[in-house]
């Protein structure tokens, strides 16, 4: 495969490659680090960060903010080489549903990040948190109709555009961009093909502002994406490049722990199931033990850490933030487990090296 490296302005990642984000924290600053310093775009989830500072539970956002810094600062130590150079970039990914979004964003780009990306919602108002930075910005998309209104929002109330684009198809994991109708049809003749044709018209918008604003706007594929033969089928699609998340998660380099990889390892395709996340958004997740009493009925709610603005602690059947952090430090029965639809194909621990190599050869 002839890979070139990738532009974004000024910026430059030697593989077309974003490592996605995943929280609470799967993706942080070793996990982030390991795959910038292959030369891909390593991602930080912001998610409830700051979940191992001692003050989170008594002031969950500014434990979270401060984790952001430290976490960046480690990232960027693990990716630079001997002469303190970097083939690649790293950067967070924020979402839109965060509580108090704005204040995330701006510490982030204050914090000195490549790039920021945001999904789960619309960041029509991104472009304001970043003013005077460098830091390079994309909006997460599902659908042409999405990518038109943000784009359009951008060039009408900030005179810009985005730097970069990521597409997010039905196969992600972790809270998605459809309806529960959209993903039951998952797996039928022709699904993947007609997304084929919701993504060429989202590349066929953004080049539309390429052209209007005499810019370069990389457009990334994401969802399911595991092999050279998926990366090569994005590529023909007219994608500059993947954003590729639950086979990093399977690395030794990555975050979470050993229980939580091995739980993907272990995961067949009976096991993962979409879900209704406390947030009311439907998203993918591996049938256990937890997930199975949930069905049941509600877990009580004893604290509220703050994180989405949409969840209210009085309807939600559970804290999603205590359920993540549970999983993501080992207790994987009692815990949410994020994961996308390739997670069944994963059977063993390799490293990032190993992961890009099959991603690229």
């Amino acid at each position: 495969m002839n890979i070139k490296p990738l532009q974004i302005g000024e910026k430059t990642a030697a593989l077309p490659l974003i490592q996605g984000g995943m929280g609470v924290g799967v993706s942080l600053s070793r996990l982030a680090g390991a795959v910038a310093r292959e030369g891909g775009i390593g991602i930080i989830s912001t998610a409830q960060i700051g979940f191992r500072e001692p003050d989170f539970s008594e002031n969950s956002k500014k434990a979270n903010l401060r984790a952001m810094v430290n976490e960046l600062k480690q990232a960027k130590k693990i990716a630079a080489k001997a002469d303190g150079s970097c083939d690649g970039l790293i950067g967070y990914n924020i979402m839109v549903a965060t509580r108090d979004y704005p204040d995330y964003v701006r510490t982030a780009a204050d914090a000195g990040a490549d790039v920021i990306i945001s999904g789960a919602g619309l960041p029509v108002d991104m472009p304001e948190y970043v003013k005077g930075t460098d830091t390079k910005i994309a909006p997460i998309v599902s659908s042409e109709k999405a990518a038109r209104i943000i784009l359009k929002m951008w060039d009408r109330h900030y005179r810009r555009t985005a730097d970069f684009l990521v597409i997010e198809g039905p196969h992600a994991g972790g809270h998605l961009g459809f309806s529960n109708e959209e993903l039951s049809h998952i797996g039928e003749d022709g699904f993947d093909s007609a997304y084929d044709l919701e993504i060429q018209k989202i590349i066929a918008c953004v080049r539309g502002y390429e052209e209007k604003f005499q810019t370069s706007i990389p457009v990334f594929l994401a969802g399911g994406i595991m092999n050279a033969q998926q990366v090569q089928h994005a590529f023909s699609l007219g994608a500059d490049g993947v954003q590729v998340a639950t086979p990093f998660v399977t690395t030794e380099e990555c975050d979470a722990s050993e229980a939580f990889k091995h739980a993907y390892v272990n995961a067949r395709a009976e096991d993962i199931e979409i879900i209704k996340s406390p947030v009311g958004m439907p998203a993918r997740a591996i049938r256990n033990a937890f997930l199975e009493k949930m069905k049941q009925g509600r877990e009580n709610i004893t604290k509220c850490y703050r994180c989405l603005e949409k969840c209210n602690p009085k309807e939600a059947p559970y804290c999603i933030t205590q359920a993540l952090i549970r999983s993501v430090q080992g207790d994987v029965e009692n815990g949410l487990i994020f994961c996308g639809d390739n997670v069944r194909y994963l059977d063993r621990i390799t490293t990032v090296p190993q992961v890009i190599q099959g991603l690229f050869a």
